[in-house]
């Protein structure tokens, strides 16, 4: 191994010492910090959450607030609308989220029922497309936290163990060992051999139907996303209300519409 090399051990990545700009990546991993549990940071919380001195942190977040993407007053920080520029221009220029969402859209109309593309990004997965009928406005056949951008827990999603399914297992140890099996439903996996006899379930029948682990009442089912090197690089799933359909229903009828649609869009990505 060469030591002038910096490893990403999320991605594998890895950069040269002379290429790496140490300040971006710190400034980054600070907007990084706020989230749902904490919306609203001092110097001191960042520093905790980011490993960086409180002096340090202190002179990023008056920066970012300088620039326009943190808000704060004498004690806190928080983020402001300025963020949403990186996410609004990667889903307006990305590939996939355009080709899928017209496909969405008609599974919707095909079922009555609500359909996303997601992402794994670390221990969370990130709606990057999901179905849309003007008509559903005023009906809540999405589930909470179904909306693009938001990050949902992996482990307790069918999206998730679905793309966590297809690495390996010394893969999948690193990534239990990183982020463990937070609890969030009395359904939720919390045993680490349940989780990975689960996963080797979801790799075999090639699909994973989650009940309840994430949202009390919730259902849905995933299938894997290919690209054309046979690398998962999404996941396709179909959410719904319990009361709604019933687990047949789901394999019967909507995992074959799942499995067609992944496979044309392996042809397009």
């Amino acid at each position: 191994m060469r030591y002038d090399l910096i490893i990403n051990k999320a991605s594998g990545e890895t950069i040269s010492n002379d290429d790496y700009i140490s300040g971006l990546a710190k400034g980054l991993n600070l907007l990084e910090a706020f989230g749902v549990d904490r919306q609203k940071l001092n110097a001191t919380q960042v520093a905790e959450r980011t490993a960086i001195s409180r002096t340090a942190a202190r002179r990023y977040l008056r920066t970012l607030k300088f620039l326009g993407y943190l808000d704060g007053d004498d004690h806190y920080f928080w983020l402001t609308h300025k963020v949403l520029r990186f996410s609004s221009s990667y889903l307006s220029s990305a590939h996939l989220p355009k080709v899928v969402q017209p496909i969405l859209n008609l599974l919707c109309v095909q079922t009555s029922l609500t359909y996303s593309i997601v992402v794994l990004d670390d221990d969370e997965v990130v709606p990057i497309a999901r179905s849309y009928l003007p008509q559903q406005d005023n009906l809540k056949v999405s589930p909470y936290g179904m909306h693009l951008g938001n990050r949902l827990p992996a482990h307790a999603t069918s999206t998730g163990k679905v793309l966590l399914a297809t690495l390996n297992r010394e893969e999948q140890k690193t990534w239990l060992d990183q982020h463990g099996l937070k609890r969030l439903t009395p359904y939720t996996i919390q045993n680490e051999p349940d989780f990975y006899q689960a996963l080797q379930q979801v790799s075999t029948q090639d699909y994973c139907l989650s009940k309840e682990e994430h949202e009390l009442g919730i259902v849905a089912i995933a299938v894997p996303i290919l690209n054309a090197n046979a690398q998962a690089v999404a996941a396709l799933n179909c959410m719904s209300q319990m009361n709604r359909v019933t687990d047949e229903h789901l394999i019967q009828k909507i995992l074959p519409l799942l499995r067609n649609t992944a496979y044309e869009l392996r042809n397009m990505i």
